[in-house]
């Protein structure tokens, strides 16, 4: 069963979970337990494949579905559609260093390894839960997460999904990739504002009574692609147990010998996934958590005060330019020892004050298990240009702020005694600009445009565009709609009429 993390919801089944996305009090909900790993499946770790973890874990959480449809969801998620057999493979490079890509997927992001399952997950709730009601999916996305939902649930029946990204927020490459998105039921908004105002508009939808009511009798129901929904959280546990199954394959590490992880991340779903594998028996040493010049969450990590009360800073990462990392709200529950009132009590301030101080106990279990550096541009771009020169391997700078961010905590620790696994959230075609500049210096793309970048990126280094983004300049551009950062519920009521 799943419980909200403000206290105010009746435990729900996985199905409703994953249909509703957002817990009635505003929460997020969490299982009401951390299931552990089988036992009996740890000597076989190392020989599953994707598909096979990905049904273990699955089984583990969403206990109203039936073997056979979990069987389903995963075949449909991780098929033909990834471009490389092991879904997600662990590349090796120096310093005891091993890169976790998790950009094989057809939008070449992160985002594909939960969002290619979501819309089978919820296809399966609906039919639980829905009766003849269409699900209208809303997303707030600052680049990845929505194309790759628009991916996902292009066409899919029942359905419709209504993205909405930062207008100036993203790069050129993410706003083609969601501009010229097919499907009959899909809707892309561009929002003139950053990506909290479209995070914070989303949740005002959900939480605007009079609206859902309105919305119920059109036959609409609200749910959500973000990682606020669980649906989207789960399938991300998955690729640390394939990358530990892995470090053990390549003979790195014994049964039990622990791995570091190390994440980039804006809203906190990726490196929470990874927590949670570590609750369920991963052995994971630390965890660090990657800021770009947004740093709030390193931050918070350092003395417990969470502020975005700050200026935000357009970066060349633009998936993490994030001053609300809504699945934050989850680490906090876990950490004040599932105080609902306590965790409501800190988001209601940070709603209303714009900041909280974590209780001190709090503090220090979360400083036992995580770390968190940053990096700022100047060094996220050199970071690009580092790693091609050490070990001949091109990194997008999302995971440049990663690798920047892991050699800061390796240099205050005195070095390494265990592999670190860094999660790779983005091919390097997505942010072309940011790389060409990391690898050739800065203002080296200022005459061309992103689709010229390509070429010369693809010249230059040998490395070909992912297979989802060529030709990207020829699609036609289908979705137009701009709306100020006051205007999304208004929006909403237009598309649906």
């Amino acid at each position: 069963m799943y419980i909200s993390t403000r206290g105010g919801a009746k435990p729900v089944c996985a199905s409703v979970a994953i249909y509703k996305g957002l817990a009635a009090d505003g929460g997020l909900f969490v299982p009401e337990e951390i299931v552990p790993f089988p036992k009996d499946l740890w000597a076989a770790l190392a020989d599953m494949s994707y598909g096979e973890l990905a049904k273990v874990i699955f089984r583990l959480y969403l206990d109203d579905f039936s073997e056979e449809e979990i069987d389903e969801v995963v075949k449909k998620a991780y098929g033909a559609h990834f471009d490389d057999p092991n879904i997600a493979p662990l590349i090796p490079v120096s310093g005891d260093r091993y890169i976790l890509e998790l950009w094989h997927g057809p939008t070449a992001a992160f985002k594909d390894m939960a969002l290619q399952a979501l819309p089978h997950l919820l296809t399966a709730a609906m039919k639980k839960q829905a009766g003849d009601e269409e699900v209208v999916i809303l997303v707030a996305t600052s680049g990845d997460t929505g194309k790759a939902a628009l991916e996902g649930f292009a066409d899919v029946e029942k359905t419709k999904i209504i993205v909405f990204y930062p207008k100036n927020g993203v790069s050129e490459i993410q706003r083609l990739q969601m501009a010229t998105q097919s499907g009959e039921n899909t809707y892309v908004v561009a929002v003139e504002g950053n990506f909290d105002d479209c995070q914070r508009g989303v949740k005002e939808i959900f939480g605007d009574a009079d609206f859902n009511r309105r919305l119920d009798e059109k036959g609409y129901h609200l749910s959500s692609a973000n990682s606020i929904n669980w649906g989207r959280l789960l399938p991300q546990i998955v690729y640390y147990f394939k990358a530990y199954g892995a470090l053990l394959k390549q003979g790195r590490l014994k049964q039990g010998e622990k791995m570091d992880v190390v994440v980039p991340t804006g809203n906190f779903g990726n490196i929470l996934a990874a927590y949670y594998g570590k609750r369920m028996g991963l052995p994971i040493g630390m965890l660090l958590c990657a800021s770009n010049q947004n740093r709030v969450l390193t931050d918070v990590i350092a003395d417990g005060h969470y502020d975005k009360r700050r200026d935000f800073f357009r970066t060349s990462s633009p998936s993490m330019d994030i001053l609300v990392s809504s699945n934050f709200e989850r680490f906090v529950f876990e950490l004040c020892d599932r105080d609902a009132g306590v965790v409501e009590g800190l988001f209601d301030a940070l709603d209303g004050e714009g900041h909280y101080q974590l209780p001190g106990d709090a503090v220090r279990r979360m400083q036992s298990l995580m770390a968190g550096e940053c990096a700022d541009e100047k060094e996220t771009l050199a970071a690009i240009g580092e790693m091609k020169q050490s070990d001949q391997y091109i990194l997008d700078p999302h995971t440049a702020v990663a690798v920047k961010a892991l050699a800061k905590y390796d240099e205050k620790q005195g070095g390494r005694s265990v592999p670190a696994v860094i999660a790779a959230t983005a091919n390097p075609y997505k942010f072309n600009r940011a790389v060409y500049e990391g690898l050739y210096g800065t203002g080296a793309a200022d005459d061309m445009d992103e689709f010229a970048v390509s070429q010369a990126l693809a010249k230059n280094t040998g490395l070909a565009v992912h297979r989802g983004l060529v030709d990207l300049e020829k699609r036609d551009v289908r979705h137009k709609r701009v709306v100020a950062k006051t205007a999304l519920e208004a929006a909403v009521a237009e598309i649906l009429k």
